[in-house]
């Protein structure tokens, strides 16, 4: 899996210079494309070795190997990317004398199985990738420290080169006249693909748009789900205008290379790293006025539509395709709101100043441990 986890912990990599008191370093369990992209940045993970709640040998060793990593590498403080790494990881890291801390990504009320059984792990503290999972966390978390830190928005520099958008444009089919429409997220239902198709449908006799669709099948039930959105573009009449283009690892030269940014949610996220992603290429985005993406998006950089309404979204669509000045001006805004929420030294700063300052905690109360031993 590859998502807005993965980009952060590359970007934790990539601007450590950018707080020097923090010095990250990672473990995984599993090889794939973010221990490449953390080796290449000269930050090669520790491993763990693959672990599954539902093989229990699998998950003593990653434990013994985890206290072990403790043992060699002494830290201040360990991080646990979702309730999965915490249920995993939270005994070695107590055994460790550490705080136990858990990076929420999700936006949920800790009812899935994996969030109970990380509510008994008792989290110290619980850092939130926005204000609105902040307020649903201190609700089945109630006694942990709770924070918040908007993700800092660093991508490796792409050309913004004319050549390039007509490369992108041409090798999607897509004439350099034309409008278009961009989707970047994982292949779930509720990241609303079929909800766009369903408005774009709507707009099959405006002439001038194209739609790209990207992200690549992950998991067996995701290669269902791409057959299903191909044939609704068929019975929409618009699969000749619509582009699933797959996994690609060149997603700031496409969003470069479109105009509007839309990804109708249907259900709330916790933020929405690629909103912030788009805006910085200077794309207008059209979401649903739901969770998180309520912080990113606002009227001066986008529009928000009620999520599942498709002739809202597809008015707003509409508006934006045929408005060339409008979709200027939000583009123009977007870029200057992207730097505002997701400024690389502000956000490392804030996420080095919250880490310190929980391991700082774990310090004072060694030493009156210590102090009353002796």
């Amino acid at each position: 899996m590859y998502g807005g986890v993965e980009t952060l912990l590359t970007t934790l990599a990539r601007e450590a210079h950018v707080a020097p008191g923090m010095e990250p370093r990672f473990a995984l369990c599993f090889e794939g494309r973010i221990s490449a992209e953390l080796k290449a940045l000269d930050c090669a993970p520790h491993l763990l070795g693959p672990a599954s709640l539902s093989r229990p040998r699998t998950v003593l060793r990653a434990r013994r190997e985890m206290r072990s990593l403790l043992q060699r590498e002494p830290c201040d403080v360990v991080v646990c990317h979702q309730p999965w790494t915490c249920v995993l990881f939270a005994s070695a890291i107590r055994a460790a004398g550490l705080p136990v801390v858990l990076w929420v990504h999700m936006a949920s009320r800790g009812r899935h199985w994996l969030e109970r059984l990380c509510r008994l792990t008792s989290p110290d503290a619980a850092i939130c990738n926005s204000k609105f999972t902040a307020g649903l966390v201190r609700g089945w978390l109630p006694h942990a420290q709770v924070e918040h830190c908007y993700l800092p928005l660093s991508r490796p520099q792409a050309s913004e080169s004319g050549a390039h958008r007509q490369a992108i444009r041409n090798a999607f089919g897509t004439a350099e006249r034309d409008v278009v429409l961009v989707q970047v997220s994982r292949l779930e239902s509720f990241k609303g693909h079929s909800v766009l198709l369903a408005a774009l449908g709507r707009l099959r006799g405006l002439a001038g748009w194209t739609c790209w669709i990207v992200g690549g099948v992950q998991r067996p039930e995701e290669a269902d789900y791409l057959r299903a959105l191909k044939q609704l573009a068929v019975e929409q009449g618009i699969s000749e205008r619509v582009r699933f283009v797959g996994e690609r690892d060149d997603v700031i030269q496409i969003l470069r290379a479109a105009n509007i940014y839309c990804q109708p949610n249907t259900k709330p996220e916790g933020f929405g790293l690629t909103f912030v992603e788009a805006m910085h290429a200077g794309l207008p985005v059209v979401t649903s006025g739901i969770g998180g993406a309520s912080e990113i998006v606002d009227q001066s950089c986008g529009m928000l539509t009620p999520p599942g309404d498709v002739p809202a979204l597809s008015s707003a669509l509409n508006r934006l395709i045929v408005d060339r000045a409008l979709n200027t001006r939000l583009g123009d805004e977007a870029q200057r709101r992207s730097e505002s929420l997701c400024n690389v030294p502000r956000q490392m700063g804030r996420i080095h100043a919250v880490l310190a300052s929980l391991a700082a905690t774990r310090t004072a109360a060694t030493h009156d441990w210590e102090t009353q031993r002796d």
